[in-house]
């Protein structure tokens, strides 16, 4: 109450009188106090009951002996009230009983008999701030059940349209109370876009229905998160159904519907394709799933109640279940391989994770067991394991198991220093076989092979393939001393030898054949496992060239010779690209001498080794396939030669012999190479003469007789060279299209004294009449042969006699001196 307050209420009062009769009769204590002083000047009766003072009494106290603020704090509100700066207070007053009332003083100044006076009306509020402590307690309770509940509540004016969130509600939307303003508009904006229109047509139809709606729905915030939330809302009507009010609820429910999605993850889970059993802590079956069932055999009611104990198969140890247990104890999870046994009993390998489920106290509630069967993976495993160390023919182990078993075994013998012996076999005319019989037949002999070469040596020793008709065998832990263990090894040769000796049925087909066995000993590893093998493969070659059927231990001075022949093949792969080839050519003559043609023969010029001989390289073009690119060039070559003799008088008229090997005969385009060089040098083909050897023309004969078919219609002609010393068959002959013979020179050589080389010379020359060939004979170096020849009916003739294999500027020069005499 400011002074203009006193001021007014002591004209309504009219005169002091009244002010008295007001202040002695009102029922609110009131107290007329000196605010200099804090003096008690006067008090009504109504504070004497209140504060348990006699009104008398009261006007000798002062206001210190009732405020329990200090005199600091009771002067400075007196001097406030007195400056009008406040005129409301709340204090605490003690009454005379020494209770302490929380009082709401009103106060202001106002003169009394002239004196400035501080009028004071005061309330007891006590059980009104004990009534809003309660309420606020209440509240706070309320919003910490919301919150703790997830659960805000709110109320929307339909009148005024005001809506009042609880505090939860503006957690739960993750609003900013003090910047948001609650209102339905903003409330459908943080519903997820795609809930709105459910959200506000059940709220809509709540009213329409005067019945309360309950709805789940999402919200969406601005990271992108998304919250399920439920609400219950009922709303108030009056009688004539207008809509009032609607209180809600909304919970938050994310948790339940994350729960409740994982509960059918889990559900579709246990569902899945892999088996899975659940148990309790004592490993009792509680549950396993219908792939589980598939799995083992059992059903549900089979396995619920019973131990897991019962699919054991017998293959694991006691020691095995041991450290599955201890680490699924000790780690909570154990994962492996196990081999199971199905109700069929039937045993089969399946991976299983079991992993250990615990409540909020760390103790185990139950297990869970996934399997899957793993029988496939297992077999494809041991396939792939089969065909990366096995040969898939013989099943003996192939070439990249040997070299490991043979590492393992220099190991062995270097802890031992023992003995161990590497025997390499192959089988002897097997391509013969292979050939004659077919492949079939040839497979069913290698298997026949392996399995008595297993039969031959003790278990721990190693039988595998090379390939091929090529075997290896490996003894381990012979004798220390070298002699005993060479004879050890030379008995276990002739065993394996003696057994591939004998005859082989297969089929219908009785064959024979006879093994070639190179031998190579060892101790430690003094050697490399390349090497080992190397050596062992020198012996065998030796006994091959010995005679077959033989048993041969390796000998260093081979390897010598083989180690000039490797350097030879080194250089001979660079021989073509290099221009170190050339061709010589030896004259060809009739009866009477004159030149009629020239055979073309290759010849190598190595920069350091000179001129090698033809013998030392031409089989090593043949055995690494380089006679295919240097055939080529050889027939490029004379071709060049024939177009360029064309040109000229003395040698327009010659021909050209080209030797084709039967590699380079077999190649897919030879027919298209030969044509090809023909066009691209302009040589006439019928100057152009092939030879081939009586084993190319006998070698799949009706793909030869096809073959030079076709390249005769070339226009070229065909010799077959060294003939009488094949097998030359008169029916195969008589077909193939031959134009003329060549006579081997070991039968020319002789024929002056010996009567069976002139013989079958005459028989020869007599066939080739015969079938309407011409024929020509080589190695001829003497007049006697040359008479005997002429005089039996071969009219062309070849050999030193008439001139060696000369380069081309000396072949010219012959032909010219030859040209000149009469």
């Amino acid at each position: 109450m400011s002074r203009a307050d006193s001021r007014a209420l002591a004209l309504v009062l009219g005169s002091e009188a009244r002010f008295r009769q007001m202040f002695e009769r009102h029922n609110a204590p009131m107290l007329l106090i000196d605010p200099a002083t804090g003096n008690i000047v006067d008090a009504n009766d109504a504070a004497g009951r209140f504060y348990g003072h006699p009104a008398g009494q009261m006007k000798s106290m002062n206001i210190r002996e009732i405020n329990t603020l200090t005199q600091e704090q009771v002067e400075a509100e007196l001097a406030s009230a007195l400056r009008e700066e406040r005129n409301y207070f709340i204090f605490p007053h003690r009454l005379g009983s020494g209770e302490v009332r929380t009082v709401e003083v009103h106060s202001s100044p106002l003169d009394v008999d002239g004196q400035s006076l501080l009028f004071s009306i005061i309330h007891d509020i006590t059980e009104r701030q004990h009534a809003e402590a309660e309420l606020r307690r209440n509240q706070d309770m309320l919003n910490e059940a919301q919150r703790l509940g997830q659960l805000g509540s709110w109320e929307l004016d339909l009148v005024s349209g005001e809506l009042r969130w609880s505090d939860e509600v503006y957690r739960i939307f993750e609003l900013d109370m003090a910047h948001f303003s609650p209102s339905y508009e903003n409330f459908l904006n943080v519903i997820h876009p795609d809930d709105r229109d459910k959200v506000n047509q059940a709220y809509t139809q709540s009213l329409k229905d005067r019945q309360p709606y309950d709805i789940e729905h999402r919200l969406l915030f601005a990271d992108g998160r998304v919250k399920w939330v439920r609400e219950h809302c009922h709303s108030e009507f009056d009688v004539s159904g207008k809509p009032l009010r609607s209180v809600g609820a909304v919970q938050d429910v994310t948790g339940q519907h994350l729960a409740a999605e994982q509960l059918r993850i889990s559900a579709a889970t246990f569902e899945a394709q892999e088996g899975i059993m659940i148990t309790d802590p004592d490993a009792n079956i509680l549950r396993v799933n219908h792939a589980f069932e598939a799995l083992s055999g059992y059903s549900a009611e089979e396995m619920i109640g019973k131990n897991p104990r019962i699919l054991q198969s017998g293959r694991h140890d006691k020691a095995f279940y041991r450290d599955m247990w201890s680490e699924l104890l000790s780690a909570g999870k154990w994962s492996g391989e196990v081999w199971d046994r199905r109700k069929n009993g039937e045993v089969y390998p399946k991976h299983m994770t079991i992993t250990a489920i615990y409540d909020g106290h760390h103790r185990v509630t139950h297990y869970v067991v996934v399997s899957s069967d793993i029988s496939q993976r297992k077999q494809s495993e041991h396939e792939i394991h089969q065909l990366a160390f096995y040969d898939p023919l013989t099943r003996l182990p192939n070439r990249r198991l040997l070299l490991d078993r043979l590492q393992q075994a220099m190991a062995a013998s270097t802890r031992s220093d023992r003995y161990g012996a590497l025997l390499f076999l192959d089988m002897d005319h097997f391509k013969t076989i292979n050939d004659t019989q077919g492949h079939a037949m040839g497979d069913l002999l290698l298997i026949e092979v392996a399995c008595r070469l297993q039969g031959c040596v003790r278990e721990g020793d190693s039988v595998a393939r090379l390939g091929g008709d090529e075997f290896v065998v490996v003894l381990e832990d012979l004798s220390s001393m070298p002699d005993e263990a060479a004879t050890q090894t030379e008995l276990v040769a002739e065993k394996i030898r003696n057994e591939l000796d004998q005859p082989y049925m297969l089929k219908d087909y009785e064959c024979h054949t006879t093994p070639s066995i190179g031998i190579s000993m060892f101790r430690g590893h003094q050697e490399s496992v390349e090497d080992l093998l190397r050596h062992a493969d020198v012996a065998m070659y030796q006994a091959k060239t010995a005679g077959r059927n033989v048993i041969r231990f390796f000998d260093p001075q081979m390897q010598a010779t083989l180690d000039i022949r490797t350097a030879l093949e080194t250089d001979l792969r660079r021989a073509l690209d290099k221009r170190q080839f050339h061709l010589h050519y030896q004259v060809q003559v009739d009866s009477g001498g004159k030149a009629v043609g020239a055979e073309v023969l290759l010849r190598w010029k190595h920069p350091e080794r000179g001129f090698v001989f033809p013998d030392q390289f031409i089989p090593l073009t043949e055995e690494t396939g380089l006679i295919v690119p240097i055939g080529l060039w050889v027939l490029q070559t004379a071709c060049a030669q024939l177009k360029a003799w064309q040109h000229d008088a003395l040698t327009r008229d010659l021909t050209i012999a080209v030797n084709v090997s039967a590699r380079q005969f077999r190649q897919p385009d030879f027919i298209a190479q030969v044509q090809r060089v023909l066009l691209e040098t302009g040589a006439r083909p019928s100057h152009l003469k092939l030879e081939l050897t009586e084993s190319t023309v006998l070698e799949n004969v009706e793909d030869t007789i096809a073959s030079m078919r076709e390249l005769k219609l070339l226009g070229l002609s065909f010799s077959m060279d060294d003939f009488g010393t094949g097998y030359s068959s008169l029916q195969y002959l008589k077909r193939l299209p031959l134009d003329q013979i060549k006579i081997d020179r070991s039968f020319v050589r002789d024929i002056a004294s010996d009567p069976n080389d002139a013989a079958i010379v005459q028989t020869i020359i007599a066939m080739t009449r015969a079938l309407g060939l011409n024929v020509i004979a080589e190695g001829v170096e003497t007049g006697a042969q040359w008479d005997f020849l002429d005089r039996h009916g071969c009219h062309a003739f070849q050999g030193y006699l008439f001139g060696k294999p000369l380069p081309l500027e000396q072949f010219t020069e012959l032909l010219r001196q030859n040209s000149a005499q009469p």
